[in-house]
């Protein structure tokens, strides 16, 4: 074939690749018009009426009115162009913003993380460092030394990060409520609902309709969300130019920061009791941050309330023309159920990525869209959502306090994330700590500003994000706190590899056909439940697979460097290590094909090793662990044919392929056959039958151990796991009963382990092990 004939074939074959992706970004631009402009472009609904709320309801003076507009104004230009455009852009952790994305990448740049299964191998992922990352001629920082020596400063700094997700799930519960039941409040004039309890009724008939919808996946219903939004961004833009034109064409004066000081000279404290909130309207800066159609928003009610100041609780829909309002709230409403599926996404995935850093009991946590990553559903907190947001639409039965509760959650949210960002600029960009105290002095002082103004509305609404957020930290911590002590003590109690070879090739035990998936949290070493395991019952499978699912510093693992495999002992024990390495972002669902490819990694592993080049891999590290994947002649090693049912033995009589019997009994095969036939999770399995080459080995050893690896696959695999009941030693403080209790209490009631593992539950085998810890 001619070199102009191979180029082609690449050329047509990476074309063909392309377009998954070029259809999935496509798809994704379409679906950030409903997600991302959805959630900046509600502020019309509530904004004035929480500024104009309180001691200053009757408030009608212009000054007042041009004032706020002004505010409004520069916050959208301070906050969401200056800090989250210039600077919260560059601070992504390889494309992923957030707070615990802020965390992750401080924790690639220093020793602060506190999870404990950290490996160098981890750091040589291809995703752990951004292009062109050196860290040479790097001058030390007094800061990054001060926090890796007092592993106090660390506990303090995850706390902080705890904080901010907490607020970020009680942002998840209370902006449905205020988008849904501001949207709906336009019922009173249009409609003239008397009854109070009407409006609370509907809004509480949507949401429940938003989040029953919610397991459907954010993909069923996203091709809804952008017209809907673009046809709201419309509506409100049409409304402010007649409302400009009708009532006060001069209302752009109020750009000028004058008008801030005259309205605090109008208002006096009562301006700064409200100063709060003005900060809604940048409460979407974090979704979209360089959206030109924010200012948009301001103009369209403050030219009309300027002519109409007696309108202001209601001034939104009083500044609709008659025939354009029940279009106009109709979209409203519905531009309300968009945003705040914006809102619901983003808490799915801090509790995701809280949890992959074992800060957040275990969840089921499942992506909308396989060939789009990132996107999950988590139904345990989909439905704490809905509770959480229908006690507070019926509690409170208006607007007015839920936004205090929101504004307070949104406040602490963006002053944290301005303190991680201090760290990253210190420590991640290298810049001096003056200019990164810079940074926190400015944006800072204005969020304390906003949030001490916030303070005085405690009583009236706004302690509610402070009960929820206690809550979840007290949840979360304990969760992170009793699952470091267990590690420790798997650690502490793991078996050595002195007592393991003194075993023998057998272990002292029988060894049965079959291949056994230990999963253990530790990434060396050998288990005590494994131990425990055999003293119970001395018998165990011929091929044994330790298996580590560990979360890494990264947003995604690429699926090459996804697993490390390694050998435990000599060869003819059949011991094996499996590390799989996801990143936060990563959603784990080996599914049916965990088991082929652990297969396919450990045949090339032991190819490799026979050739005397796993030494020389990219990615290998931990002494024998290797990335098998990144080999060029991986998935090559055996020959691979789709089986349509049990396994007898025989090949198929596939040609280049060697026969490789099965070691089970008659008797044993019909029992197989006859529970698989009974078993619906078998049958919907897929079954893929390996075979072994007709190649010659150098070594005879080398073939032996693979027929033995293809006739363990064959008899089938068990999953082993380990059935924990932790419990603090009797000499313990109070304080670390209270810890290990509640946590012990939260295993036994959140998912069990096989679930979050998606474990086959027929092919599952517990063993009881007792922690005290």
């Amino acid at each position: 074939m001619s070199s102009s004939e191979s180029n082609r074939q690449r050329s047509s074959s990476s074309t063909v690749e392309s377009k998954p992706q070029c259809k999935a970004l496509l798809f994704l631009a379409y679906q950030s018009l409903g997600f991302l402009f959805g959630d900046i472009s509600l502020s019309p609904l509530y904004v004035y009426q929480s500024i104009f709320s309180g001691r200053l309801i009757h408030v009608q003076n212009e000054d007042a009115i041009f004032g706020a507009f002004s505010l409004i104004f520069w916050t959208l230009s301070v906050i969401s162009l200056l800090k989250y455009a210039i600077f919260m852009l560059s601070a992504d952790d390889n494309g992923e913003g957030g707070i615990v994305a802020l965390y992750s990448h401080l924790c690639k740049n220093a020793k602060f993380c506190l999870l404990p299964n950290h490996q160098t191998s981890d750091e040589e992922l291809s995703t752990y460092r951004k292009p062109g990352y050196s860290n040479r001629n790097i001058p030390p920082s007094y800061l990054k030394k001060f926090i890796e020596k007092h592993k106090s400063t660390k506990i303090v700094l995850l706390v902080f990060v705890l904080l901010g997700a907490c607020m970020v799930i009680c942002v998840g519960a209370l902006m449905p409520a205020v988008s849904v039941l501001s949207s709906v409040e336009g019922l009173k004039i249009e409609a003239k609902i008397k009854n109070n309890n009407m409006v609370p009724f509907i809004s509480c008939v949507l949401l429940v309709g938003l989040f029953v919808l919610q397991h459907r996946g954010s993909h069923a219903i996203a091709f809804m969300f952008p017209p809907i939004i673009i046809l709201w961004l419309l509506s409100i833009f049409t409304i402010g130019i007649y409302n400009v034109i009708k009532w006060n064409p001069s209302i752009y004066r109020a750009l000028s920061p004058y008008y801030i000081y005259k309205f605090f000279w109008v208002t006096g404290k009562g301006g700064w009791t409200n100063l709060g909130g003005v900060f809604l309207c940048v409460t979407g800066s974090e979704a979209m941050f360089t959206d030109l159609g924010y200012y948009k928003q301001a103009p369209v009610r403050a030219a009309f309330l300027s002519k109409n100041l007696s309108a202001v609780p209601i001034s939104f829909y009083a500044s609709i023309p008659d025939v354009l309002f029940w279009p106009v709230f109709a979209l409203a409403a519905l531009a309300a159920i968009v945003a705040s599926q914006a809102v619901i996404s983003s808490t799915y995935s801090i509790v995701q990525q809280c949890h992959a850093f074992e800060c957040f009991p275990r969840v089921k946590a499942i992506q909308s869209r396989r060939w789009i990553n990132g996107q999950t559903y988590i139904p345990e907190i989909n439905w704490i959502l809905m509770v959480i947001s229908l006690a507070v639409t019926v509690g409170f039965g208006d607007t007015g306090r839920i936004v205090y509760a929101y504004g307070i959650a949104c406040l602490i949210v963006s002053f944290v994330t301005t303190c991680l960002t201090l760290l990253v600029i210190n420590l991640v960009w290298h810049q001096s700590l003056i200019v990164a105290m810079a940074f926190l002095l400015f944006f800072g002082s204005i969020e304390v500003l906003f949030l001490s103004s916030y303070c005085v509305k405690i009583p009236i609404g706004g302690w509610v994000p402070i009960v929820l957020s206690s809550l979840f930290m007290v949840v979360m911590y304990v969760w992170h706190y009793g699952s470091r002590k267990k590690y420790f003590f798997d650690m502490h109690n793991k078996v050595s590899m002195r007592g393991v070879l003194a075993l023998g090739p057998s272990l002292g035990i029988v060894r049965v056909p079959g291949m056994g998936l230990i999963y253990t949290e530790l990434a060396s070493g050998v288990p005590a439940s494994f131990t425990h395991f055999l003293t119970n019952l001395p018998a165990f499978y011929q091929v044994v697979v330790f298996v580590c699912v560990k979360t890494v510093l990264v947003p995604s693992v690429p699926h090459a460097e996804r697993y490390l495999i390694g050998r435990i002992g000599p060869k003819s024990y059949r011991l094996y290590r499996c590390i799989v390495r996801h990143g936060y972002k990563d959603v784990y669902s080996h599914e049916n094909d965990f088991e082929n490819e652990l297969v396919m990694s450990i045949a090339e592993f032991i190819q490799l090793e026979a050739e005397g080049c796993s030494g020389n891999l990219d990615g290998t590290a931990d002494g024998r662990m290797a990335v098998v994947r990144t080999s060029g002649k991986f998935g090559t090693r055996l020959r691979m044919s789709e089986s349509a049912g049990v396994e007898e033995g025989d090949s198929n009589n596939l040609p280049g392929a060697l026969t490789v019997t099965s070691s089970k009994s008659p008797t044993l095969k019909k029992l197989h056959a006859m529970y698989e036939q009974e078993s619906l999770e078998l049958n919907t399995r897929r079954r893929i039958k390996f075979e072994l080459l007709n190649t010659i080995y150098r070594d005879p050893l080398v073939k032996e151990e693979l027929m033995e690896l293809v006739e363990a696959n064959r008899a089938g695999a068990a999953y082993v796991i380990g059935h924990s009941h932790v419990k603090a030693k009797w000499n313990s403080s109070f304080m670390k009963k209270f810890a290990i209790n509640l946590y012990s209490f939260l295993r036994k009631n959140c998912r069990s382990p096989a679930v979050g593992l998606n474990i086959p539950q027929t092919c599952l085998i517990k063993v009881g092990m007792n922690y005290h810890v």
